[in-house]
């Protein structure tokens, strides 16, 4: 059998959830993985036969999508030449996990193609969304960006039945958390500068901040910024007290599986994001909207909160790979 398995390249939580489910589509067949878009600090362990600049979304400094840089990195001729020069006929199973190219590869030529994202699970009405909807435009890209025809989902529960708990990597289920009293920072559309001047409002609190946009790591007072580093946020979240970090899903699903606790910043005009954290704020997440000048107060609110939300995020990868494959391969 071959397989060919589609990923998403902007951001870093599409790679990551690859690296543990690649092992197990291999254990069905021969498999090829493309990926289109930039964006991601992370990469595969496994070879990449395709790889195509697809769509990406350019993470700003203001704490939203940079529009201008975005647009200027699309290119519409090059994204319909590539969607048609995938070679769909040559495989039994399409995977997708939030990809374009291939979605509407597939979806213009009639391609059973299986969505096995996170973004999958916003097909169920049931899964949260924000009181007030996002604009009309985003819950678009959100339903056509990547349109397949089967749906198996990822979100922090289960709330359909083709939904499940999050994929934690084996590097996060292996660790074995403590409490060395700093706080992770992941925000990768916030300016470092623009942090720190909050950051240093909590004098006594270490910060471990991880930034896009720096790539030499520097010390100013109580607060570190480091470049992206794998092994080293993992560490850092392990032992952390809490995650302070965006409305992304992988990321906020690691840190409330080490039981650490967690304070979401969606990004502005993002309306998946306002949607994962609706969802964690639903279960006991802090979230707060904006950073803006009430930001170091409600800092201070959360760190002096003990209260953290317990989830059982079992580890049923292999199991959901083999439904997928038995139901779906041709």
């Amino acid at each position: 059998m071959k397989i060919l398995f589609a990923i998403q390249g902007t951001g870093n939580g599409h790679i990551s959830r690859a690296r543990e489910i690649i092992p197990y589509l291999q254990q069905h067949g021969e498999v090829d993985i493309l990926i289109s878009g930039t964006q991601a600090d992370v990469s595969l362990t496994q070879p990449v036969k395709y790889r195509f600049h697809g769509f990406s979304f350019v993470f700003g400094k203001n704490g939203g999508v940079n529009h201008w840089q975005t647009f200027k990195i699309i290119k519409l001729w090059q994204f319909w030449k590539d969607m048609n020069s995938i070679p769909l006929s040559d495989y039994n199973l399409i995977v997708n996990d939030f990809e374009p190219l291939t979605a509407w590869a597939c979806k213009l030529k009639k391609v059973k193609s299986v969505s096995l994202s996170h973004q999958a699970s916003f097909v169920s009405a049931n899964t949260p969304k924000p009181i007030k909807d996002g604009p009309k435009y985003a819950q678009l890209i959100l339903k056509y960006y990547a349109p397949t025809s089967h749906h198996i989902g990822f979100h922090f529960k289960a709330y359909a039945d083709f939904i499940h708990t999050p994929v934690i990597r084996s590097q996060i289920r292996n660790l074995v958390p403590q409490n060395l009293g700093h706080y992770t920072v992941y925000l990768p559309a916030i300016d470092d500068k623009k942090l720190l001047k909050h950051l240093h409002a909590l004098p006594n609190i270490q910060w471990q901040v991880f930034s896009k946009h720096q790539k030499t790591p520097y010390q100013y007072a109580n607060v570190k910024i480091n470049a992206i580093n794998n092994e080293a946020f993992n560490t850092s979240l392990a032992n952390c007290e809490g995650l302070l970090t965006g409305g992304g899903f992988e990321g906020p699903a690691e840190a409330l599986f080490l039981g650490k606790k967690l304070l979401m910043v969606p990004m502005t005009n993002q309306y998946e994001q306002e949607c994962n954290a609706e969802a964690a704020r639903l279960m006991g997440v802090t979230v707060v909207t904006r950073i803006n000048r009430h930001f170091a107060g409600k800092l201070k609110l959360w760190v002096a909160n003990k209260n953290k939300v317990a989830v059982n995020f079992i580890d049923e990868t292999e199991a959901i790979v083999a439904n997928m494959v038995k139901k779906y391969a041709e």
